[in-house]
């Protein structure tokens, strides 16, 4: 019998029917979502690096109250950029600058300057040891070798994040259990860890077959996936799986605002844009006015997280103020695609489209894959 576009190596290590994974958001996302997806049969993650140990713990126990199904935690490897240590009232009150106008005009007040009080990744990556959760994965980075064995001796599924065919292999020789391939089309932060994010720029379709063709595990292609067509592309390049993240940005059961929600399903979506202004980090969002403003030559950024702190002050009150020309709005280069308001229809929707025109590719795929296997 010719193999099925939903079977393969992902699905049978993570348990899961599709190889469907819901990119984990980063704070956007909700434990809502990452049951949903896990219960239709995909995999929910959910991006908890901006929690408190306790605050992980408190999340895992609410995930696994909503499914019994198997899901993903993500964690940051790399919590803190150079300088984030040393970074004094200055450099606050200089980037703080180019929002104080903002902030005026929302009436909200300044924020003062508060020395930085770093995380341990290795803090939160112990409640997740410690609850056992079904899949870790992890971006910016790799995880102490003794995280990964622990996570071995529990039989908790690994998933690092490559933007670059040499993250892949160092990945694949750190012993994890999936890599995902993450394209420079994908919304928000993508992970680079071995150069700087503005070298580590290649493209999904680029990318995918060239960490499948020097990788033993499977690869989840990520960046710029919007629908089945997408779907069905990086399965034929050798991908074993999905991460698809701004869509699901887009349902109702994810942690976005009602403004960025209505942003992603607006005919702006499709005009996105590179900033290291919202975070102190290279992610994508849509271009709007806080992200020309903070891309404008000369305009002071903070280290990361600080920077991601100082825009918050600016977040939260232009969000109760509607003015989503002021929010940070993640998307990747497909937003323009979604069409996700609930993730069953979506998913229900997606599932149709992909048997309906994946069988010839994925039996073709598949047989190349087990000739570089064999070789």
């Amino acid at each position: 019998m010719p193999p099925r576009w939903n079977e393969d190596r992902l699905t049978a290590k993570l348990g899961i029917d599709y190889p469907v994974i819901q990119g984990p958001l980063g704070g956007l996302s909700s434990q809502k979502l990452t049951a949903a997806v896990s219960n239709f049969g995909g995999l929910g993650s959910f991006g908890a690096h901006g929690l408190t140990p306790e605050a992980i713990k408190e999340a895992i126990a609410e995930i696994r109250s909503l499914t019994s199904k198997p899901f993903a935690m993500n964690l940051w490897v790399s919590m803190e950029d150079e300088g984030a240590r040393t970074s004094d009232e200055n450099a606050f009150n200089r980037c703080l600058a180019s929002l104080t106008t903002h902030l005026a005009a929302l009436g909200a007040p300044h924020p003062k300057f508060k020395p930085y009080s770093p995380a341990r990744f290795e803090d939160q990556a112990r409640i997740l040891l410690d609850a056992k959760v079904p899949v870790f994965s992890f971006i910016f980075g790799i995880p102490p070798r003794e995280i990964l064995e622990e996570c071995r001796a529990k039989s908790i599924v690994t998933i690092g994040t490559a933007t670059t065919p040499e993250e892949g292999a160092v990945l694949q020789e750190a012993g994890v259990d999936a890599i995902v391939a993450s394209g420079f089309e994908a919304g928000g932060h993508r992970g680079s860890f071995l150069r700087a994010a503005e070298d580590s720029l290649t493209g999904t379709l680029s990318l995918v077959p060239q960490i499948v063709d020097n990788v033993d595990v499977p690869v989840i292609a990520a960046g710029g996936i919007g629908d089945a067509r997408g779907v069905v592309a990086v399965l034929a390049l050798g991908a074993e799986g999905v991460q698809v993240g701004t869509v699901f940005l887009a349902c109702e059961e994810s942690g976005a605002s009602l403004f960025h929600r209505q942003a992603l399903r607006g005919k702006k979506a499709g005009h996105t844009a590179l900033t290291k202004g919202f975070t102190g980090r290279l992610a994508r969002g849509i271009h709007n006015r806080l992200l020309q403003e903070l891309n404008q030559e000369g305009t002071a950024v903070l280290p990361y997280p600080l920077q991601r702190s100082l825009v918050r002050n600016l977040a939260i009150p232009a969000e109760a103020a509607g003015r989503s020309d002021l929010l940070p709005l993640w998307a990747g280069q497909s937003a323009n695609l979604s069409t996700c308001t609930d993730v069953s229809g979506f998913l229900t929707s997606l599932v149709e489209e992909i048997s309906e025109i994946a069988g010839p590719i994925i039996q073709w795929s598949a047989a190349r894959r087990e000739k570089q296997i064999l070789k």
